[in-house]
Parts: structure tokens; sequence; C-alpha cells
């Protein structure tokens, strides 16, 4: 094969195939491809492509998808297995979409195959509105889940990507939404190491994420998107990264108009590409063309970056013949099938937490005649599927699906009771005026279920176009609006109210909590919620989600959202009894835990040990426990978590059966971070507990349950 076709030999490595392609573009060519929108390069057979494309819970934007559960409550199921499976759908449609649209000449926004998930920040702020987003407060699980995800998305085959993943956003962020173009997040190098950086870490090299997005804010004094210390230093000296990076949207001119780091765009653009930034999600790299002749940056540096984003799409294929390309062949019909129906509604079923059930659930079906279902929740598609969406075909809320499941035996009486967030429903009404109808309707029912709480209109990411607030963050942790008033009305006729909660953050509902008889945090549950939750209340399905992030008393409690310490935030590190803690959940039946046993009861410093332990199902239902393991440093040099998840399995048993299962602690989830961000393993006592929660006393109190302990020694 002659040189000129050296980019086209699919028997020559990606590098050098990339290489040969860059070297045949022209500067402006160059630069046209560095940009989300990319035009054709007709005379090199390139076509036009779109970089950007999201799938954070289903191919989303896209037209017509499966619609899975928001990130948050796929972080509930506590399952690895899930996310992977779900991920695999994701990138079996995507795949789908993209090759039915390309063939149309379709090459549009979100119909291409680099898929800007997932979102793995640390949800450390019950507040931030994009928490919904990612897979909760804890470093580990956010590790595991994203791993698997990722590896979903890419697939296995040895040489082609199914898509290309990206780790975003990079790195400390979490709000607040409103100040993110100009904010500067301080962070210790403890609590970098600690908190903000494993599940980078951990998707770079364990799973290989072929992509890294920066985020909008500083990072101790860099742009993250121009950051010398995040994104060369770290990123692919450290971890040794070798996929290319993207900036957030339109982020590089953030660096002179709101950071003020630089003074001018081709100073901007200049910072970014030098330090690693391949691909602008925006415009902005046009200004690289003057960057060059201002001696600000040099083509060499334009040439890395191009080819690193060349070897991508090679990666994925575009430059193959389909008949090499395992994943070019997937059919359309693949998209929104039944199979694919099913997962999404059993990721629901499975992320579903039971938070509090004074013995109403699971309600009997053939004992009830008359439900009042009531809440501005109630009904409501955008209350399914949470921010960053696809389009699904049916939509399942709650008032449907508890209908569809009681049959036409049952009577439901239907309010909406209130407004999301304002104190009415008609403009011209009063405020308040629906509350009596919900009144009205509790009293003619033998039983309630109010749903209330949040959608992505009024939690979400800044200036999000349906959001009126301009900023999706909560300013507290109450029901928005008069949902409050309506609790009370509704718990006020004496009759069972079961509190349902739609929501993708943390909510303080301490009254509910001694008022309901029952409650269930849904989350953002996907197109077929409904179907899922009515499961759930009717007992077909027993409750097995745990909360991944915690739910606080108060706001009060907090410290400011602006500040990044870890310092009394998350179950790792905060002071105050939770409302419901991290890693709690309800079940329908019971689970016992025995002879907890340790490999060694003394390792030396680089050793790990596995745990073993028995867990029965004492109760008179099968049911799925979400078994916890939890590591205590007791004789730290250094500032410690209280204690570290450090192991998860889910286990299904029938009512009276036992499995043995095993955890594997390994060295590095032994060791502690000091001061300079460095880890360190230390001699001294460890206490690991297995439970089905935490070993804290609020935990223990609701569950009625203290996990098992054993302690050992590192020499």
């Amino acid at each position: 094969m002659g040189k000129k076709e050296v980019y086209l030999n699919p028997e020559i490595s990606f590098q050098e195939r990339a290489e040969d392609l860059v070297s045949r573009m022209t500067l402006e060519e160059k630069v046209s491809q560095m940009l989300h929108s990319s035009p054709a390069i007709e005379r090199l057979g390139i076509p036009a492509y779109n970089w950007w494309n999201e799938g954070l819970h289903g191919v989303a934007r896209a037209g017509t998808a499966t619609m899975f559960p928001q990130a948050i409550g796929m972080a509930a199921t506590f399952d690895e297995a899930i996310l992977h499976k779900v991920a695999d759908v994701i990138s079996t449609e995507g795949r789908a979409k993209h090759h039915a649209y390309a063939r149309k000449n379709d090459r549009g926004i979100y119909k291409g195959l680099t898929y800007w998930s997932p979102n793995i920040n640390i949800f450390r702020d019950p507040r931030w509105g994009r928490g919904q987003e990612t897979y909760g407060e804890d470093p580990y699980l956010t590790s595991r889940l994203g791993v698997a995800f990722v590896k979903g998305l890419q697939g296995n085959d040895s040489k082609y990507l199914k898509l290309a993943a990206c780790a975003k956003h990079y790195a400390v962020h979490s709000g607040p939404e409103a100040d993110r173009h100009h904010f500067d997040a301080i962070a210790s190098k403890r609590d970098m190491t600690d908190t903000y950086l494993p599940a980078f870490k951990a998707l770079v090299q364990e799973a290989r994420v072929e992509s890294v997005m920066g985020a909008y804010n500083r990072t101790n004094g860099e742009p993250c998107c121009g950051s010398k210390t995040l994104l060369n230093d770290i990123l692919r000296e450290e971890w040794g990264f070798e996929g290319h990076v993207v900036s957030d949207c339109w982020a590089i001119r953030d660096f002179h108009l709101h950071h003020q780091v630089t003074a001018t765009a081709p100073e901007s653009v200049s910072l970014a590409v030098r330090n690693g930034c391949d691909l602008n999600c925006g415009n902005l790299y046009g200004n690289l063309l003057i960057a060059l002749k201002e001696g600000l940056i040099t083509e060499e540096e334009i040439d890395r970056s191009v080819t690193r984003l060349m070897a991508t799409r090679m990666r994925l294929g575009m430059f193959d013949p389909e008949d090499q390309v395992p994943y070019a062949s997937i059919p359309y019909d693949v998209v929104d099938c039944q199979e694919h129906l099913d997962l999404a509604l059993d990721t629901a079923k499975k992320s579903l937490v039971l938070l509090k059930n004074d013995g109403i659930l699971p309600l009997q079906k053939d004992k009830i005649k008359s439900i009042a279902v009531i809440g501005p929740n109630a009904n409501s598609r955008p209350a399914l599927v949470g921010n960053y969406e696809g389009t699904a075909a049916e939509y399942v809320t709650v008032l449907e699906g508890i209908r569809e499941f009681v049959g036409e035996d049952t009577r439901i009486y239907y309010s909406t009771g209130c407004h999301l967030y304002k104190d009415r429903i008609q403009d011209l009404g009063e405020a308040a005026d629906r509350t009596q109808e919900a009144v009205i309707c509790a009293e003619n029912a033998d039983v309630v279920v109010l749903c209330l709480g949040l959608d992505a209109t009024i939690e979400g990411e800044e200036m999000h176009e349906s959001n009126e607030f301009g900023s999706g963050d909560k300013k507290d942790l109450n029901l928005p609006g008069i949902q409050q008033s309506l609790l009370e009305a509704v718990c006020a006729t004496g009759k069972p109210v079961i509190l349902v909660l739609l929501t993708g953050s943390p909510l303080a509902v301490n009254w509910a909590d001694e008022n309901a008889s029952a409650i269930l945090n849904a989350w953002y549950p996907g197109a077929l919620g409904g179907r899922a939750v009515a499961s759930v209340l009717f007992g077909e399905t027993n409750p097995s989600g745990r909360l991944p992030i915690t739910f606080y008393r108060s706001v009060e409690e907090l410290p400011d959202f602006t500040d990044y310490s870890m310092e009394n935030r998350t179950y790792r590190y905060m002071k105050n009894e939770a409302l419901y803690p991290f890693g709690y959940g309800l079940s329908y039946t019971q689970f016992e835990y025995s002879a907890l046993k340790l490999s060694k009861t003394e390792i030396k410093i680089g050793e790990g040990l596995t745990a073993t332990v028995t867990v029965t199902n004492t109760g008179k239902v099968a049911g799925d426990e979400i078994t916890q393991v939890y590591l205590k440093d007791v004789q730290a040099s250094y500032t410690v978590p209280v204690w570290q998840l450090s192991g998860v399995q889910r286990v299904s048993l029938k009512p009276g059966e036992s499995k043995e299962i095993s955890f594997d602690i390994l060295p590095e989830q032994m060791t502690v971070v000091n001061e300079e961000g460095l880890r360190i393993t230390e001699p001294g006592d460890f206490e690991l507990f297995v439970g089905g929660s935490q070993p804290d006393s609020r935990s223990i109190q609701l569950t009625g349950k203290a996990p098992l302990n054993a302690t050992f020694r590192v020499k």
C-alpha cells in the first residue's frame, strides 16, 4: 500500500494512521477539527462529525431511546453489574442510531459516537442541582459504578471502541452553579487525593476511558480546562492517560471573560491547548490561527491535539469498512426494544429506597377498595426522567402505574394538590387552590399515596432553559412551594399516608418522618418509573435500594456551599446525626449476618486480606440485600474518614436461604492520605464492619440491627 493511503490501512496502528492523516491537513483544516462541530474535509474522505453526545441514563436528545432512571437512582442499586448492563444498552442503541442517521447523511449534534458521560463528580453538598447526574457522595462507590458504566459504553472488542465514554467534570466540580464560570474551588492536597480524584483515576487506569472533560471552574487557581496540574501533571504524567481532553461547553472563553487568568481569546486558547485540552466544545479554538501568528502556540502543539482526536475517531471505526467494525451492523430495531425496556423497569425497581414503613407496606390489593393519589409529581412526566434525558415511546407516571396495577375494581381519586413550587395551580386562582380537593380525595379513600419532591425544572444546571430560577441549585432542603402544607393537610385527615418522593437530591422530610405511615424515595425513576413504584407499593417487588447520599436534617448544619473542604461533609466526615444515612434502606424481609471471618488478623504493609460472612433471609418473602463493608482506621496519625465504604455486594435470597459471600480488602484501602496528598500505609489497628448499613447509631436505630465487626492489625 502506498504512503498516500497509510491512514486508511487497517493493519497499521491507530496512532500511526492518525499522524499520517494529520500530516496531510492544512493548518485551517487542523483547527476546524478541534471544534465540537467539525466540518467535513472531503479531499481526505473525512465526513462532518459532531462530538457532542449525551448518554447519562439513556441516549439523550437524539430522538426515541430507552430511558433509564437518573444516574443518582442507578447509584442507589449499589450494583456494578446493573450499571454495566445499562451502559451496554445505551451503547447498543447509540451505535444503531448513529449508523442509521449517517446512512441518511444526518451527522448533526447528539448523533455521534463520543458520549460525554458519565458524571463522576462527588455529590459533596445536597444543594447542588447537578448532583442528580452523579453516583452520590462516596469516592469508592462512584469509582466502582463509574468503571462499570464506562466499560459498558466502550465495549470489549480488542481493537474498536463501541462508544467513546468521557469522565466529567475534571475536577472538583459540584457547585454553586450560578458561580461556575468564575469560581475558584479551593481544595487541599489531602481532599484532592482522598475525595475528588479517586474516581477519575479509576476510570483512567481501570476502565481506560477514552475522554476526559474539564470543568468550568478553577481548581486551586488554575482554570480546569487549561490546568497544567490537572491535565498534564496528574492526568497524563501520573496516571498515564492516552485519550483526548474536551472542554466543557464554552468554558475556554471564561478564561479571559470571567476567571481573568488571560487577557484575550488567543491567549485563552493557547493556554488550553498547550496544557492538553484537545477539543473545544464551543467555537473559540478558531482563535488558534491568531495565536499561532502571535507566537503563543506552535503548530506541533496543535498537531498533537488533532492527532489524539483522529485516533479516537479511528478507534470508533470511522475510517474503516463497516464490515470490519463489529458494532457497525447493529440493527435499528434494537432501539427501545422490549428487552431494553424490561431492563429499564428492573433497574427502576432496584433503585427505589424504602425510608420508612410502619407496617402499612406492602399494600394488599384485594383489601383496598379506594386509593387517593395526590401531589404535583403524581402524574408528572418530567419527574420521571430528570435532566439530560431522551425521548421515550411510553411514559408511565405513578398515577398511571397504580391505576394499571390495581385495575378497574379499585377506585382511584386523583388531585394535583398543589403546584410543584408556586402557591397556586391556576393563575387566577387563590393561594392553595387545590388543597381542599386533595383533602376531599384523601377523606374518600382507604389509603393515600402522596407524590411530592422536585423535578429537573427546579434542580439542574445553571441557566437550564426550563429553569425559572436561573441557577439550578436548591437554597435549602425543604419541600418547595406549599408542598409541606399539603402534606400536613392530607396527614390531618387521619388516613394512612404513603409519601413517595421523586427527587434527584436529598430533602429534609423531618416532619414526614414523624407523621407519614411510609416514605418511599423513587428518585427520577425513568420513563416506566410509575410501574416500578406500583410494583414496590403492592409488594410485587421487594425494595432493595440504598441511599448513595446522606439525607441531612437541615441546611443549617452544613458548611458554606462554596467551601470545598470535606470537613463535616458526607457520611465520611459529618459530625451530626443524619435523618437518613448513606447506605440506608429498608426491605419487606429481614436479613441476619453471622460467621464473620477474616483470612488474617495480622498482615504486613502491602498485603491484603479476605473477609467472609454468611447472610440469611430470616423473613417470609424473597429479597435482595445490599451487603456493605466499612473500614475504620483506628490509629491514624492523619485526618481520616469516620469509616469508609470498602466493599459492596448485592445478594438475592429466598425465605430461609443463606449464602456465604466474601470481600477482598486491598492494600490501597488501608492507606491514609497525608497533608501533602500522598497515600501512605501506617502500621496499626483497623476495624472492619459488615452488614446491611453503616455502623452509625442512626442506621442501627432505623434498621434495628448493628453490623458485625472484626479487627485486624497492619504490622
